[in-house]
């Protein structure tokens, strides 16, 4: 198991656009020396394993996929636990509609842009490592 600090949960589907986008995106910004204690899963939310795990983060709307929540490695519960927003409801310049209420991270906005920009993925990677 990978323990890095942080731990980026991308929900996604399979034959997705804008789901293979987001992961790249991803991709492409942790190969950047600052983002090295972040580390990236993905669930296939068509999957039972990758359901269960998108029903687990409570907070994301199944109709704006792709979307991501960030983790934080807990050392003495051994596992990693959403971060909670510390402003929920508060709006976002940079995310705008499409930061999450509760915990740190972002779902698509398809009233707006529907994408989730490099620029919205970093503002949420800087946000969980002040929290």
């Amino acid at each position: 198991m990978d323990t890095t600090t942080y731990q980026i949960v991308i929900f996604g589907k399979a034959g997705c656009d804008k789901c293979k986008m987001l992961n790249k995106r991803v991709e492409k910004i942790l190969k950047k020396s600052e983002w090295q204690d972040f580390h990236k899963v993905y669930h296939d939310i068509m999957t039972e394993d990758g359901l269960i795990d998108f029903a687990n983060a409570e907070c994301i709307n199944p109709q704006r996929i792709p979307a991501f929540v960030i983790k934080k490695y807990d050392i003495e519960r051994k596992r990693y636990e959403y971060l909670a927003s510390k402003f929920p409801g508060k709006y976002d310049a940079v995310c705008g509609g499409s930061k999450l209420y509760s915990y740190i991270g972002v779902q698509t906005d398809y009233s707006s842009t529907g994408t989730i920009t490099p620029k919205m993925i970093q503002h949420v990677l800087t946000e969980a490592m002040g929290a």
